[in-house]
């Protein structure tokens, strides 16, 4: 049986200063369609974060739906999409029994009945193919009771072995070992962060998974492949081959420029995973950097190309300079403005938008590249937990951390 796994969509999101990325999605979608066709997928695997918010707008949403019917006419027989941190539960289960009609097949948070977790797909002939335990982002509730007057290090043990648990209580599911007994390959889904994996600086923290830090030995070795999601970069974990990151399908923000974009297909055979290959996803709009002095970066503008890409690229550009921040920005707008009189049909050409703009005093000024990052940004640039430690600022040095425990509480609870 063919599998492809992919995750962390985030379809909706807003980049800096609220720029749209639906045609950059709507370009993924159809070439996934393409791809699922062509590469004869039988099972298609979503690893949480389909939409970046938990109340999708409504092209969002006809993204989401368009996609899941045009699956109808290819080759693949099942879906199995499972909720992410982003994701609201009610959103995603809300249309589940309907979807199932499609055998799109959607479990959206741990549902009241633990087996409920455990799908069993057929294959092309109509028999058991493969057994895929559909476990979603664990939420605080999921995996720990609450203990009052625990410390940090109590807390963080406790979601380490919620988290732990949870998988050992799925793959002692009867229907679980008793399928594999007879021979039927095991998939298991998870949405949290795993020890040592890499993230960037677009993923929201959350407190189950970041505190957790699952290692691959808490994932039971009757898992023949775990498809992960919630880390962007595509990696593996602890070094197995067969517990892997998808990674985003496209950058979600500057910090992912430089990695690569995939999806996974995976072929199981003889009830084992017998082979794993990497498709890369073609992006349609890149993310650039420009950073150094105004020379270098006015260079860098100038000499941009965009071949290779239907969507204008975004630019975050960074000056260093020995001037004052007031300084900076004016001869940067300076050299923006004498761009866009003197050589407009080049920009055109080059497809280029500015959409970050920052000057920082020198090019090892931390303080400075803090405080220039929080002037240009807008609303839209800040993550809840942001604003709040902001707010923090205000109250008691030793409050802070208790506070925002129970913010990131209050965060997995929405």
């Amino acid at each position: 049986m063919r599998v492809l796994h992919t995750a962390d969509w985030h379809l909706g999101q807003r980049f800096i200063q609220g720029h749209e990325r639906t045609e950059e999605h709507r370009h993924f979608l159809d070439w996934l369609v393409a791809t699922i066709q062509a590469e004869q997928v039988e099972v298609l695997v979503v690893a949480g974060d389909i939409f970046d918010t938990g109340s999708p707008s409504n092209q969002a949403l006809e993204l989401y739906y368009d996609f899941l019917l045009r699956l109808r006419s290819t080759g693949c027989r099942d879906v199995v999409v499972v909720g992410g941190n982003h994701d609201s539960p009610a959103t995603l289960n809300a249309p589940a029994r309907l979807l199932r009609h499609l055998r799109v097949h959607v479990v959206g948070c741990v549902p009241e009945c633990f087996e409920d977790q455990v799908l069993v797909l057929d294959d092309a002939a109509g028999r058991p193919g493969l057994v895929v335990c559909a476990v979603p982002f664990l939420r605080d509730r999921d995996v720990r009771l609450s203990v009052p007057g625990e410390s940090a290090e109590e807390r963080e043990a406790r979601i380490k072995q919620g988290l732990a648990d949870h998988y050992t209580r799925v793959a002692e599911v009867e229907q679980v070992w008793q399928l594999k007994d007879l021979g039927l390959p095991v998939l298991a889904t998870g949405h949290l962060y795993a020890a040592g994996a890499a993230p960037s600086d677009s993923e929201r923290t959350i407190h189950v998974g970041n505190l957790g830090q699952v290692t691959a030995d808490h994932f039971p070795a009757i898992f023949d492949y775990v498809a992960l999601g919630h880390l962007h970069r595509p990696q593996r974990v602890g070094g197995r081959e067969h517990i892997r990151y998808s990674g985003s399908p496209i950058a979600l923000s500057f910090s992912e420029v430089d990695h690569p974009k995939q999806v996974l297909l995976l072929d199981f055979a003889g009830g084992r995973l017998a082979d794993l290959r990497t498709l890369a996803v073609p992006g349609a709009r890149r993310l650039v950097r420009f950073h150094g002095t105004l020379e270098e970066v006015t260079a860098g503008l100038t000499a941009y190309e965009n071949t290779g890409f239907l969507l204008p690229a975004w630019a975050d550009v960074q000056v260093h300079s020995e001037r004052t921040q007031l300084e900076v920005a004016e001869a940067l707008l300076q050299v923006i403005d004498t761009l866009d009189r003197q050589q407009l049909q080049v920009l055109a050409r080059r497809h280029l938008r500015l959409i970050r703009l920052r000057g920082l005093g020198t090019p090892d000024d931390a303080d400075a590249d803090e405080s220039a990052a929080h002037l240009t940004r807008s609303l839209h640039d800040f993550t809840a937990r942001e604003v709040f430690e902001q707010r923090l600022a205000t109250e008691p040095e030793d409050s802070h951390a208790e506070l925002l425990r129970t913010f990131d509480e209050l965060l997995e609870g929405r």
